[in-house]
């Protein structure tokens, strides 16, 4: 068995990154190749936890701003977290992949609850932990989430997945001379503003030296060569 970089991972996944190029809602072909992604990163013996967004369905910050109440919103976005949640765990199921959903807000006729003992003891046996509603609490972003779980579970990295194969110096769709950050460091994240992750999530991991990566999730085998120590997207830490 290859040695690998990472024993054990976080994984943020947006609810963007589930749409695809749909409008809204969950993309099929996208979530399969999202199971693909992660049967390689299974393959090589990788503890996989994993926090879902909600955006493709609903987004909370944005409906606060046209009028709806923050906290009725930021609670409904927790709710569409669910849903990919269960999405993702189906699409698990049907590739042979055991996982458990756990959610922070209490829905136990659905799935159970966050409890971070049980949770660790399902990564050590080898099944994918998928964690929804976020922190459980309003004013609080997945991506804060994301760091607090990573934290909790004694995740080596937080990966975050999306569209662009990691952080570039400008909009790569806008600017064809943008380019790509092989490293960063946490504070170079923050002053530079660089919608890497939300500010309180980039500081938790930097207080706490958890590194982050960030990748294209669509890019074949990307999850795969980060966790071999390849050069793959980007990295930031207390460099």
């Amino acid at each position: 068995m290859a040695t690998v970089a990472y024993k054990r991972i976080l994984l943020k996944l947006s609810g963007e990154a589930l749409m695809g190029d749909d409008k809204y809602g969950i993309n099929r072909d996208v979530v399969e190749h999202i199971v693909i992604e992660i049967t390689g990163a299974i393959q090589l013996s990788a503890e996989i936890a994993i926090v879902v967004g909600g955006g493709n369905i609903f987004r909370g910050v944005k409906s606060a701003g046209a009028g709806m109440d923050r906290v009725t919103a930021d609670y409904m976005g927790m709710l569409a977290t669910l849903m990919n949640a269960l999405a993702l765990q189906d699409a698990l199921s049907r590739s042979g992949i055991v996982s458990r959903v756990q959610s922070a807000l209490r829905i136990d006729q659905v799935v159970e609850p966050y409890i971070r003992n049980k949770a660790i003891r399902y990564l050590e046996e080898g099944k994918v932990v998928i964690f929804a509603a976020g922190t459980g609490n309003p004013f609080f972003t997945t991506d804060t989430a994301a760091a607090l779980r990573g934290m909790e579970i004694n995740a080596n990295i937080v990966l975050k997945a999306t569209k662009v194969d990691g952080i570039y110096s400008s909009d790569p769709k806008l600017n064809p001379d943008a380019t790509r950050f092989k490293s960063l460091s946490f504070d170079e994240a923050i002053t530079k503003n660089l919608q890497v992750m939300d500010a309180t999530a980039l500081t938790l991991c930097r207080d706490q030296n958890l590194p982050i990566g960030v990748f294209s999730i669509f890019k074949v085998g990307a999850l795969k060569r980060i966790l071999m120590g390849e050069d793959e997207g980007t990295s930031v830490n207390n460099r």
